[in-house]
This record gives structure tokens, sequence and C-alpha cells, in this order.
């Protein structure tokens, strides 16, 4: 046996005079990891798996006594034991009197299959199996998979829409979701309120008021799992297919995702300096019956919507019965001026659904939205909420209450303004120092990202996938858009890093950006 600072390898040869019966086997697959949290039973199990189910443990094979593989690894002989035990248990190994324990003859994987697999294995843990037929996908399947998703790496550099997850008060949290759990009665552990857990939906209620201008009761709060699922709750309840929908152009590619899944036409309305261009939605169709807004600061572009369009929207919604679905997704961030009042309360016909997220203000890993939805609107949402998937983890929802009703939740978004404010700062000034001819970043007053503006003629798709190899998440502005837009540019996350790191990232870009233009120009003088 040798011994270093890293793994144990043993090489562990042993000789059976049986029928039958491979006569010779080698255990040097084993290999132990002392230095990883990975339990050593675990690994023993997860090497004799491996070696199983891809044939180079045959069916027969006698393994050695739980005695003598401790004494070979060095190991307890409970925990050779513990990982023989779970092999047994699933059907691997089989033990019989006289003969020892051996690798089963019919392996469990190969009762899952009507037909044997060309290789003869399992799939493997971490790679799919491979079949030759093409996926038969509905037209509602095959547009969805089309739509730009994105999936935020807690590595990558600048990825949009992330809250300083480092800032959060967690030892806090900690202490409220332990004193949730201590109070909450065990009558309350049956499938949870649709709409939501009172106390939180009581909380929210409290919140838009006094911070949105929201004009709501308990009764209008339906708690989601986000506000993806929100929206795709008011698309599938307020649509039907071929129904026409007004959605901002460039946006948030949820919507287009819910919009397709419900079989609606998109239509776009481009944006300007006031917002969403109505006069120019009312030219595109006359039969809209939803409009997607995000008036309070428009994704991903960051304008703020006009009074005159708000209240030229909600005429439009009144006179034609139509819906307007508002996303306040990060109001809470405004670093200059007052806080801008919701659209939902100029509406005095009941034809706004509101909604907003945890996810931003808290972190993305809780899965907590809400949506506040007009007094005849109730019940068909409660029911489609209820539909959906029964409603979201009342533990959390009563820590997130709390956490608000407390104060906890004001304060933390006081520090973040000053926080987030400084790390845009920081964002920007790095630019103008280090990226000045190559990507325009000018100051916003609200938000989580910022627009970085590429030349004329530069291809912001390009120039983000070679920024990704390097570890720099920042999504081209031309992929939320559903028509082409009028310049490229690259949306710019920077709440999540420290301002150190930010300064890293934006010196590393430098070089990146210069060489990917450079090319593109040539290409294109050429």
């Amino acid at each position: 046996m040798t011994q270093g600072k890293g793994p144990y390898f043993i090489n562990l040869k042993v000789t059976f005079v049986m029928s039958k019966v491979a006569s010779f086997i080698s255990l040097g697959i084993i290999s132990l990891d002392r230095n990883t949290g990975t339990p050593l039973h675990r690994q023993i199990y997860e090497r004799l798996y491996e070696a199983i189910i891809s044939g180079q443990l045959k069916p027969g094979t006698r393994l050695p006594s739980v005695r003598a593989l401790a004494q070979e690894l060095g190991i307890s002989r409970n925990t050779a034991a513990k990982a023989y035990a779970q092999l047994l248990a699933e059907g691997y190994l089989e033990s019989k009197v006289g003969s020892g324990t051996c690798v089963t003859s019919i392996l469990p994987d190969d009762l899952l299959y009507s037909h044997p697999r060309p290789n003869g294995r399992a799939p493997s843990a971490t790679q799919p199996e491979q079949f030759e037929t093409r996926p038969c996908l509905s037209d509602r399947g095959q547009a969805i998979a089309q739509i730009p998703f994105l999936e935020h790496s807690p590595t990558q550099a600048f990825s949009p829409g992330l809250p300083a997850v480092d800032a959060f008060p967690f030892k806090l949290w900690e202490k409220l979701l332990v004193k949730c759990w201590r109070e909450l009665p065990f009558n309350r552990l049956g499938y949870p309120n649709a709409k939501g857990h009172r106390s939180l939906r009581e909380a929210v209620t409290g919140y838009l008021r006094a911070a949105r201008g929201v004009r709501c009761t308990p009764e209008q709060i339906i708690i989601t799992n986000g506000a993806q699922q929100a929206i795709s709750l008011a698309v599938n309840v307020l649509l039907n297919p071929g129904d026409d929908a007004w959605v901002e152009n460039p946006s948030y590619n949820g919507i287009k995702a819910a919009l397709s899944n419900a079989q609606a036409n998109i239509v776009p309305v481009p944006v300007d300096g006031e917002g969403f261009v109505v006069d120019e939605a009312l030219a595109r169709t006359s039969q809209a019956r939803l409009a997607y807004i995000s008036p309070s600061h428009q994704y991903p572009l960051g304008v703020t919507m006009s009074l005159a369009r708000r209240l030229q929207l909600l005429q439009w919604a009144q006179e034609s019965d139509g819906w307007i679905l508002e996303d306040d997704y990060d109001s809470e961030y405004r670093y200059s001026g007052y806080p801008l009042a919701a659209l939902q309360g100029l509406d005095k016909a009941g034809r706004v659904i509101y909604m907003g997220t945890f996810s931003k203000v808290l972190f993305p890993a809780l899965r907590l939205g809400y949506m506040v939805v007009p007094p005849a609107l109730i019940e068909p949402f409660r029911a489609a909420r209820a539909h959906a998937d029964r409603g979201a983890s009342l533990l959390e929802q009563a820590v997130v209450a709390r956490f608000i009703t407390e104060g906890h939740f004001a304060r933390h978004i006081r520090r973040m303004r000053t926080l987030y404010l400084q790390r845009q700062r920081t964002l920007v000034e790095a630019a103008r120092v280090h990226l000045r001819g190559l990507l325009q970043v000018e100051p916003h007053d609200a938000g989580l990202h910022l627009i970085g503006w590429l030349p004329q003629g530069a291809d912001d798709a390009q120039v983000s996938r070679r920024l990704a190899g390097h570890g720099i998440d920042m999504p081209p502005l031309s992929s939320y858009a559903i028509r082409p837009l009028a310049r490229a540019g690259l949306v710019m996350g920077y709440t999540s890093m420290p301002e150190h790191k930010i300064i890293i990232g934006v010196k590393q870009m430098s070089p990146i950006l210069a060489e990917c233009l450079a090319g593109q120009q040539m290409q294109l003088s050429a």
C-alpha cells in the first residue's frame, strides 16, 4: 500500500478457485481521498458501483470479505461493511453462505430496460444515455427551446440580475429560520394555501402600499415561485391561443417564453426615452389583449415610462378590456430622487396585474415572488396557482414575512442602495479609464445593471461569446430583442461583485474587447 498527501491507491489482488467465476480480480479501482468531505464508505460504494455497471467487475465476481477489505484499505470494518450493505440493498451484490459476497448475476439496471443497450451498460450518473431518435417536440416546445435564458454562475463576473449575496445578513436569516420552524404548528404542515401564507401576504401588502403606492388588500396578493411563475400564470389565465400581446422591444426573455407556451402572438413595440411607445403599439395592432411592460425601470434599457404614456396605456386597457402586466422587478434600487409610484396605483378600472420578486432584493435561490391581481381575478388566479404546484414552501414564506415585519427588509434595502451605488460608480470609472473607445458605460439612477454600448456596427453576440470564454458573463443586448435594435451593447451586472473585482474584471476586458472589435472592423472593411 502506498500513501501520499493525496488519495490512497490500492492494488489488491485476490485469487480464488471457483467454477464459472473469474479467478482473479483487481481492486486498484478503489482510491480513497481522506482530504475530501465525501465519507470513505461513500467513496468505496461509488468506485465499486462504477466498476460493476461498466462491466469491469463481471457478474459472479467474488469480492474480499469485509475484514480483508478493511485491512487492505486501512479503514474500520464498519466503514467497509457500510459500503457493502448499500450495494447489497440496491441489488448490485449478493451474499451467499459459503460463497461470500459476489457481484449479482442480474444487475438491477438491466431490469429497467425492455431491450438490451448497445454497450451493455447503464447510463452514467453524470452522462445521460444517448438515443438515436430525435425528440419529437410540440410547436410550443420548439419555440421555447429557441428563446435564450440565463444560467448564472457564481464564479462568473458581471452576471446581470444578481444581488450582493456576499452582503446578505445570513446569520440573522438563520435565526429567523430556526425561530419560525420552532413556532410553526404541526397542523400547518399540510398543503399550504395556494395564494400564500397569510402573514406574508399581509406583510407584502403593507410594504407595497407604503413603498410603491400600490392599492391592494391581502386577498389580492398571490405568492408565487418567483416572477417567472407570475408571468406564466397571468398569460395562461388571460390569453387564448392566437391573441395578440404587446411586448417591449428589447424585453425580458421570460415573457417571450410564456407567450410562446400559450401560443399567443408576440407584437414587439419599440422603447424610447419615455418608455413603451403606446402610439406605435396601437399602429401595429388594435386587437391586443395584453401589454407587458416594466415602466419603473425598463428591462434591459433602464428607461422610465412617462406619466403621459402610463395614462395613455391605462386608457387603452379600460376602453378595450385589455390587460396590463406590470413587472416591477427592481424598483427598490433607485439611487436619486424619490421612489416612483407603480402604474397599478393609477389604475381605476382594475386592468393592471402587478408583479414583484424577492430574488433581486434577498437572493435568487429563495424563489419567492408575488403578484397583485384585481378583485375580479382573485378566484381564477387562486385556482391557477393551486393547479400549478399547490403553493410555495410555507417555512420560507414565514421567514420572509418576519424579515419584513421586524424591519430587517427595509434596513437591508437601505444598506444595499448605498453599496450598489458605490459599485456602479466603480464600474463607470473603471470603464472610463480602461475601456475608452471600446465600450461606453454611463451611470444610471436605478437598477442592478448598466448597458455598455459598443461602437456602431459591432456584433454584440460575438463580443459576448468572446468574453464568456474568459469567465465574463455579459449577455448581448441583441439577445433580448425581438426585432433588430439600432445599436449593439452588453448588459453589465455590477451588484454582485466587490469593487476590487470590478476593477480587475474591467482591466481583463480591455485587451479582449480591443482584439475582438479590431477583428470585426477588419471583416467589415474587407
